[in-house]
């Protein structure tokens, strides 16, 4: 129940042609607080529930549990959630041993790019891709739960 991920900006779109599949995601949050989150998620025709706990000192770990429930509870429990919906489409692509998980935004957050990738331990190596840029891990305003209450698109250029 301890997720280990590392955060990074995305260079360029060429991570679309190497994605195996992509599902398009609507998420929102009963609790956006830092020190628990309580999302509520529909990726495809899926439902999921996910709390997670406050991350680490690097932000690489942190507490996560999550249960699929039906896509009709999913739809009744988004419109109890707070404002600031986030909307994004996940590619997930294999590079090398691991998979990436890139998300690319829309509305509010649109022209944002992240790659995700999960490990079983904080110092891990990984092979890098040409499209992977700046690391991110521990920034919290890459956090999707800071996105949904501070979107990209009103950052300060």
């Amino acid at each position: 129940m301890i997720e280990i991920e590392r955060k990074f900006l995305v260079l360029s779109d060429a991570f679309k042609k190497e994605a195996y599949t992509h599902k398009r995601i609507t998420q929102g949050y009963l609790s956006s607080h830092p020190e628990r989150t309580v999302r509520i998620r529909i990726k495809g025709d899926e439902g999921y529930l996910t709390i997670k706990g406050k991350g680490n000192a690097s932000g690489t770990s942190r507490m996560e549990w999550e249960k699929e429930i039906s896509l009709a509870d999913a739809e009744q429990l988004l419109k109890i959630c707070e404002s600031g919906a986030i909307d994004k489409i996940r590619y997930e692509v294999d590079y090398g041993s691991h998979t990436f998980e890139v998300d690319e935004f829309f509305g509010e957050n649109e022209g944002l790019v992240i790659a995700e990738i999960e490990l079983d331990d904080e110092n891990e190596a990984f092979e890098k891709p040409h499209w992977l840029g700046k690391e991110v891990t521990g920034d919290e305003r890459y956090y999707n739960a800071y996105l949904s209450n501070h979107p990209y698109t009103l950052w300060p250029k």
